[in-house]
């Protein structure tokens, strides 16, 4: 059987990291980098991991998700961008393949857009993270800088000095518990101090809802971030301390 030059380098690549994480251990993750994502927003997530000791990243397109990739990795991140285009790129086998990918005890980190995938809300959603967004109908709700208030639980795990947090918002959904039997309710990390209600959002709704969700898939982990600490240098951690997290390299509860 003859392979395309695409298809065996894909298989070479795949042996090639597996062989590097046994010797030196460390976390790998693939940030995806395809239509509805990828650009700016995974810029800044590889700068946020750019400990080469502590991660290896490498950017991975929607048909190499579907092919497989994920088995070579622990972590994925789905950045900003769009959900819906995301998920229509992906294609239902690639959107099965993340969604196995983390059952079988993978980590899946989503950030704005990712964080509306990983929702059991929408009929292209993954499914993994047992929440709800509340004012669908104005996701286009604006952007800016808001503040965030890390709860009791989030401040332990990002191992924060204060309890409010500035950071730039745009477009994040606004996530509650959903009722889905089959998954554990989510843990709440931080919620929304203040708010964003432009192009006919009503005001009063954003306060109080989770900013970021803490959860568990089958054998896998899964992070939810609204909105974006990966665009501020000074907050960046708070994405490599996630990604541990769902990596298991950081036990912590």
């Amino acid at each position: 059987m003859k392979l395309n030059n695409n298809v065996l380098f894909f298989f070479l690549f795949t042996i090639c990291l597996t062989t590097v994480n046994s010797q030196n251990k460390i976390i790998r993750v693939a940030v995806y980098d395809d239509n509805g994502g990828g650009g700016r927003g995974s810029d800044n997530v590889e700068l946020s991991l750019s400990d080469d000791t502590t991660f290896f990243t490498k950017r991975v397109s929607a048909d190499e998700i579907r092919l497989g990739v994920l088995n070579t990795f622990d972590v994925v991140v789905q950045a900003g961008g769009s959900g819906s285009k995301q998920a229509k790129t992906l294609e239902e086998s690639g959107v099965d393949s993340i969604r196995q990918f983390v059952n079988r005890g993978g980590g899946y980190l989503g950030i704005c857009a990712g964080a509306y995938l990983s929702t059991v809300e929408y009929r292209w959603s993954l499914g993994i993270l047992n929440a709800t967004v509340i004012d669908r109908e104005h996701w286009n709700r604006g952007g800016g800088v808001v503040k965030i208030r890390l709860t009791p639980k989030g401040k332990l795990f990002f191992n924060a000095t204060e309890d409010t947090i500035s950071l730039n918002y745009n477009q994040g959904p606004l996530l509650a518990q959903a009722d889905k039997p089959n998954l554990q309710a989510y843990q709440e990390l931080a919620v929304f101090e203040t708010e964003i209600a432009e192009n006919g959002a009503l005001e009063g709704i954003m306060v109080g809802l989770t900013a970021i969700a803490q959860g568990e898939f089958g054998e896998g982990r899964v992070i939810a971030i609204s909105p974006h600490p990966e665009k501020s240098p000074e907050l960046q951690y708070m994405i490599s301390t996630s990604v541990k997290w769902c990596a298991k390299r950081d036990r912590a509860d």
